[in-house]
């Protein structure tokens, strides 16, 4: 493995990225392949980060968290993914889902947290839906007001953790149309009236569920909202924007996996009597390979330090997310390359590296919405 040089702003830091590394070693990348093959959510992994506190490293002590810069939660993230994606990605999508509770929650919604944190409710966020995906306004999964309850009717696509988890973020229609008619309630995943459906059979991240979830006048107590109604748009916005930069920790971890996997072939395999990284054609690709991992990895942690110092870093997010995901596709595929035939067979890790990059550019917000998001910050 390609030993990548850290500046960490302490010696806690440190020590938890330390602990990452032995967790992910241990607990992770020796099942990856198995859980894989059998498309099984290890719940039990994601309990185990918990109990390590790696689960809510970004958000205060007083609810059970670790109050860790963004910084340093992101490069853990990235050492996890680049043992095994799916379990990089729950932690960004439960890290994202403890978000709206953590920051616009009342008292009462925030004493959930330590529970949430801890990894013993695992979230889910419920934002898109089977036709609005990327125009998130325009949703239309309603919840009316019945006395002391919202009832809830519609449908969500695409959930992550679908039938795995605990606690849903709800974002539906409580007023007319329009951004400011969306409130974000928070549902237990018990509830009557919200069915997950049938797992959908994805390329990649196969041990992660993903499915629609039906609410059929399912009723959320009126206490269970988050922030003010009608705020959940601009709740559900707050939060992709650090989601992004998850999903781009994730990203540089993958193809920094895929880059160690592919140099060590390299060294390895001779053909014309000397290892093939000595031909300078596949010298020069894994030397641009090595150089678009650390680019995407200092312009994730820049925008990372912005967030850590109260300052606007939405596009910068976007920035990430979009050279990340785009970079992990390319050096995936180009691992693959650098195998040959050897490449394409699931006896390599590298084809499912290939095949999990691509889920990475179209996840909280496909790259096309985030060259919206930096073109329109040009035009400003």
């Amino acid at each position: 493995m390609t030993t990548v040089e850290r500046i960490l702003p302490t010696d806690e830091a440190h020590d938890l990225l330390a602990l990452a590394t032995e967790l992910a070693d241990r607990e992770l990348a020796p099942r990856v392949a198995d859980f894989e093959n059998r498309s099984e959510f290890p719940r039990e992994v994601i309990r185990t980060l918990g109990r390590a506190g790696l689960l809510g490293l970004p958000y205060p002590e007083e609810y059970g968290g670790a109050a860790q810069p963004y910084e340093v939660y992101l490069q853990v993230l990235e050492i996890l993914a680049s043992r095994w994606l799916a379990v990089a990605e729950a932690v960004s999508v439960h890290t994202l889902s403890c978000y709206p509770v953590a920051t616009f929650g009342s008292e009462s919604l925030r004493a959930m947290l330590p529970e949430m944190l801890g990894g013993d409710l695992l979230g889910a966020y419920c934002l898109s839906e089977p036709q609005g995906g990327s125009d998130a306004a325009a949703l239309t999964t309603r919840a009316r007001r019945d006395g002391d309850d919202f009832v809830i009717s519609g449908s969500k696509a695409w959930i992550t953790h679908a039938a795995s988890a605990d606690f849903y973020n709800v974002f539906c229609r409580t007023g007319g149309a329009g951004p400011t008619g969306i409130s974000c309630l928070l549902a237990d995943s018990g509830t009557p009236g919200i069915v997950p459906q049938t797992a959908e059979r994805t390329m990649g991240l196969r041990s992660s569920p993903v499915a629609q979830i039906a609410f059929d006048e399912a009723r959320v107590p009126v206490d269970r909202i988050v922030g003010d109604e009608g705020a959940g748009f601009r709740i559900a916005m707050t939060a992709l924007d650090a989601g992004r930069l998850g999903i781009a920790a994730c990203a540089v971890g993958l193809a920094q996996a895929a880059l160690d996997y592919a140099v060590g072939y390299a060294r390895e395999r001779e053909q014309f009597g000397r290892s093939i990284i000595d031909f300078q054609g596949l010298g020069f690709l894994l030397a641009d390979m090595a150089t678009q991992v650390s680019a995407a990895r200092a312009l994730t942690l820049a925008a990372a330090r912005l967030r850590d110092r109260g300052r606007p870093y939405s596009t910068e997010a976007a920035k990430a997310k979009l050279f990340a995901t785009d970079m992990a596709m390319r050096v995936t595929t180009d691992a693959v390359q650098i195998l040959g035939g050897a490449g394409y067979v699931a006896d390599h890790q590298v084809e499912r590296f290939m095949r999990e990059a691509k889920v990475l550019q179209i996840v909280e917000g496909t790259n096309q919405i985030q060259r919206m998001v930096i073109s329109r910050s040009l035009a400003r």
